[in-house]
């Protein structure tokens, strides 16, 4: 085979294996969600005590059979881009690794096949296969505005430990040993678990003032809930608002993966990477 003719069939392969907007590309990764939840579903069965012990030869030549597969995957991608290492150690390349030699490490450390629900990393392309960039577009501005609200939250979280230590101190000295409130950590404990509005119920209060104080808490909790979904929703609704401005409102579904050094993200239409310079396939 030329050398031709050896760079058309990586450069088809790279297609059909890194990128979504082709047929071929769409039943690959369709066939590869689907390899991915047939070997979650088997881990899953196999710690199945009694379906293990009547399927166990059919569960492990089938996650064997998978295995083998994500390797033949995980070879041919390193194979089909220019610079190997980008991919080997890329987010996606770290997850397709992980995800492969849980079985292999089985064979020499018994009772790790669970870790092969590390699989599951993997569905994560479907946000290229179903197009759905919009919403990892979200879930971006979603962790932008966490980032930008950590301050506010941390500060109100600290609020909320010193009411917890205050009210604690206080039903420690309200209820006493009798209703539970042994000591003012256990107090503080119960008074974290009532103001979150989790409510376990090992410990509660039996006086008429413990129970009014305890009253007061859980209204409370409503409110302290409340308070960091407001932080969180107003500082979204600026990031939104800034990410629309710098990209004009328009939203980019392009699934193209450049060969050279895997950049995504391209935008429709685009003709070569706008990180490296490298001609897109197509």
């Amino acid at each position: 085979m030329s050398t031709t003719q050896k760079r058309h069939w990586k450069s088809k392969l790279h297609e059909i294996i890194y990128e979504a907007d082709t047929p071929a590309g769409k039943l690959f990764d369709v066939i590869l969600l689907i390899a991915i939840l047939a070997s979650i579903i088997l881990v899953m069965l196999e710690s199945v005590k009694s379906f293990d012990a009547q399927y166990h030869n059919f569960l492990n030549i089938s996650e064997w059979i998978i295995t083998i597969l994500f390797t033949i995957e995980y070879i041919i991608r390193i194979v089909t881009v220019k610079k190997p290492l980008n991919y080997i150690f890329s987010f996606y390349g770290l997850i397709d690794f992980l995800s492969t030699i849980p079985k292999y490490i089985s064979l020499l450390f018994g009772g790790l096949h669970a870790l092969a629900a590390l699989r599951a990393l993997r569905l994560l392309r479907i946000f290229r296969i179903l197009k759905l960039a919009r919403y990892l577009g979200a879930s971006n501005t979603l962790v932008k505005a966490l980032k930008a609200s950590r301050v506010k939250i941390s500060v109100f979280l600290f609020a909320v430990i010193i009411i917890s230590i205050i009210l604690g101190t206080i039903m420690y000295m309200v209820e006493g040993d009798e209703s539970g409130f042994t000591s003012i950590p256990a107090s503080v404990y119960w008074c974290i678990v009532t103001l979150t509005t989790v409510g376990y119920g090992d410990i509660s209060p039996i006086t008429p003032l413990g129970q009014s104080i305890a009253s007061l808490i859980m209204i409370l909790g409503y409110g302290i809930i409340a308070v960091p979904t407001g932080i969180v929703t107003a500082e979204y609704t600026n990031q939104t608002k800034t990410d629309k401005e710098k990209t004009g409102g328009l939203t980019f579904l392009n699934s193209q993966s450049c060969r050279n050094c895997l950049a995504e993200k391209h935008k429709d239409g685009a003709q070569f990477c706008y990180n490296c310079g490298e001609k897109l396939n197509g």
